[in-house]
């Protein structure tokens, strides 16, 4: 009977101790490189774009529901709001964040880089050129200089800006070839742009001032567009293959890391996220959605 009751007893605290070690233990991740839905199908238009991460954490994705607005993406069960409505009837690709927290859009129908004031959700012009033909993605440095890819895309050419702090417009190179996916390295002394139809990759050296030299072929593929492109914390490119539905990751010896198949084939825009920065987040053209997988090397922020 005693015998009986000390071996009760030590199965309640084995049981016990069980209980609590899984209420402590931490909560598995998904496998890393395996994409998995953060949103439903179908949440936004066909130029669902630019997702990015404000320094508090949330998660804004362009043309929500429909084309010319901002939504605010809930990253725990993928529901979301507009967050802002776009005047003008514009249409934005792209979202960075400045030093003070505004939000920068490249405006394609405007020819217009846009500001929101995320406290008063008021916007406005932040830069214009006459010149400009179809601004599409932007990357910031650490001053609040823009550098913008700026495609024609009927006649297959494109321009690279920098908007200098203030909204002046600076043209750095007139002579691309279809503009397109444009990020900085995390030391800021090395410039990616795309080109979606030539399906080439090149990299400029960036002085202090922000002006690009030494124009070099990074990388390029034989099917297949491109898309946005972003940096890890070691500086590793990522880069949407368009029409393939896969991120490439490159080195920043050009060489190839590996790819990561997707769900949907329109891949249009990334960026990292989460708490640990480990998180890519890719918009989907042809699913209308926002897809998530894992990776090892946070984003370059983190």
């Amino acid at each position: 009977m005693i015998r009986k009751q000390h071996i009760s007893l030590l199965a309640i605290i084995m049981a016990g101790s069980f209980t609590a070690t899984a209420q402590f233990s931490k909560p598995s991740q998904p496998p890393l490189y395996q994409a998995r839905d953060l949103t439903a199908e179908n949440m936004f238009s066909q130029n669902i774009e630019g997702p990015n991460f404000d320094k508090a954490g949330n998660l804004y994705v362009v043309n929500f529901q429909r084309d010319g607005t901002i939504g605010k993406i809930n990253t725990r069960d993928g529901s979301g709001e507009i967050f802002v409505t776009m005047p003008d009837s514009s249409i934005v690709n792209s979202i960075q964040f400045n030093s003070k927290g505004n939000m920068l859009m490249p405006d394609f129908i405007g020819h217009n880089v846009l500001m929101v004031d995320m406290r008063t959700k008021k916007v406005s012009v932040y830069a214009h050129s006459d010149k400009f033909n179809q601004p599409n993605d932007l990357c910031i440095n650490r001053k609040d200089q823009l550098f913008a890819s700026d495609p024609n895309w009927k006649a297959q050419t494109g321009q690279i800006w920098r908007i200098d702090k203030g909204g002046k417009p600076v043209l750095l190179e007139a002579n691309m070839g279809t503009a397109n996916g444009i990020e900085l390295s995390p030391d800021e002394k090395t410039l990616y742009v795309n080109e979606s139809v030539q399906r080439k990759i090149w990299k400029y050296d960036v002085d202090k001032a922000g002006n690009i030299s030494n124009k070099q072929l990074f990388g390029e593929f034989p099917d297949h567009g491109f898309d946005g492109m972003k940096c890890d914390k070691a500086g590793n490119l990522y880069v949407t293959r368009w029409g393939k539905g896969t991120v490439v990751v490159l080195s920043p010896a050009g060489k190839l890391i590996r790819e990561i198949p997707l769900k949907g084939k329109q891949c249009s825009n990334l960026t990292f996220g989460g708490k640990d920065g480990k998180t890519v987040y890719v918009t989907l053209q042809d699913r209308k959605c926002v897809e998530t997988f894992r990776v090892e090397i946070p984003g370059k922020r983190y």
